[in-house]
């Protein structure tokens, strides 16, 4: 029997990256959950298919995370197909359709960031847990949930104010459940990627190029989804028995302090 983990907002962008490291470490099953685009969730599917060896099973599901029906009817497949939950990543995450200064931005915005990126992986977190209570321990996987947040966790971007907030709360969302998940053996864990290529960040690349010349951060280069992606590889092989509430930085050192 292999560990199972399910990954949310998995077709594009930092979410295929943990896919593709947890496909190539070759231990895992993996369920690919996408909100919309089925193209890229399928194209990621087959990509983890040939890193792994056609070894594991993979499969995609369609679920909006900000919907409690989605999120029952995921879990309910999870547990049907699979009957057993290891890994919960929490990955799925939107930025403002559009920036906007604090003192002018809507209510609209916030809504929709906090329904997907806060609201979201909370009530996931809550109905999987419960999953990966149920699920007898496997030896070289470890019960875990890892949470994805941002450098906008703690840095302030006047102009997407709501965005921030929502990543805010969910390193509180990692908090509450280390502690209560902690006397099951699950350990919680958050991760904080800084500036990672994408296509969420290929608008602002050129902005970003000048600002890794000038120093950004001790390591002069773009953070990549496969960095974030070992980070997750580390933590479902049970490489931090000890350790719960952690926060990773996956930032190229963005979060060090200097004069």
């Amino acid at each position: 029997m292999s560990p199972l983990a399910l990954i949310s907002g998995a077709s594009r962008g930092i979410g295929r990256g943990i896919a593709l490291e947890l496909a190539q470490a070759g231990r895992h099953d993996l369920v690919i959950n996408y909100a919309g685009n089925e193209g890229a969730a399928r194209e990621c599917k087959a990509l983890c298919e040939e890193a792994c060896g056609r070894k594991r099973r993979i499969e995609v599901f369609q679920a909006d995370i900000s919907k409690a029906e989605d999120r029952e009817r995921m879990l309910d497949f999870v547990k049907k197909e699979f009957g057993r939950l290891d890994l919960l990543v929490n990955n799925a995450g939107v930025a403002p359709n559009v920036r906007a200064d604090l003192l002018d931005a809507g209510e609209e915005s916030f809504d929709r960031l906090i329904s997907i990126n806060l609201k979201g992986p909370y009530f996931l977190t809550q109905k999987a847990a419960k999953l990966i209570i149920a699920s007898k321990p496997l030896e070289g996987a470890a019960r875990a949930v890892v949470n994805v947040t941002s450098i906008s966790a703690y840095t302030v971007s006047t102009n997407r104010g709501d965005y921030c907030v929502t990543k805010a709360g969910l390193s509180m969302v990692t908090k509450l459940y280390a502690v209560r998940l902690a006397e099951y053996g699950i350990g919680v864990f958050e991760i904080q990627p800084g500036v990672i290529a994408t296509d969420m960040t290929q608008g602002v690349k050129e902005k970003y190029d000048r600002m890794f010349a000038d120093g950004l951060t001790p390591i002069r280069r773009w953070g990549e989804p496969s960095d974030v992606g070992k980070a997750v590889v580390a933590v479902a092989t049970g490489l931090f028995p000890y350790s719960t509430g952690q926060v990773f930085n996956i930032d190229g050192g963005f979060h060090i302090h200097t004069i």
